[in-house]
């Protein structure tokens, strides 16, 4: 039960984003086309949360892969999404600006 909390509310060993993203890591943002538009991490791709569902063809479940969003409450219902349909590697980044200095991507 303890380790449900943990993961539930992120606690426990930090993830390292950046080594992440260097050793793969597909970045989601699942805010909507017109926030990506206004700013989002350079080569992250773009699914709507109300998308994603549709789209997980088109991801590779053996790859990790960090979801985020304006504040986080959307990436983390992408993580369960993915985990739920057996993506494995998944991280709720939260929001994409603080995702953002923790990759060091401009």
């Amino acid at each position: 039960m303890i380790n449900i909390l943990k993961n539930l509310f992120g606690l426990g060993t930090p993830t390292d984003y950046a080594q992440l993203v260097a050793e793969g890591a597909t970045i989601i943002d699942v805010r909507s086309s017109g926030e990506y538009s206004g700013g989002h991490i350079k080569g992250s791709i773009n699914v709507p949360l109300g998308e994603l569902a549709q789209n997980l063809t088109k991801l590779k479940k053996d790859k990790p892969i960090i979801t985020c969003c304006a504040s986080g409450m959307r990436s983390a219902s992408a993580k369960n999404i993915l985990t739920s349909n057996g993506f494995t590697k998944v991280y709720n980044g939260g929001g994409w600006s603080g995702l953002q200095s923790k990759i060091g991507k401009q």
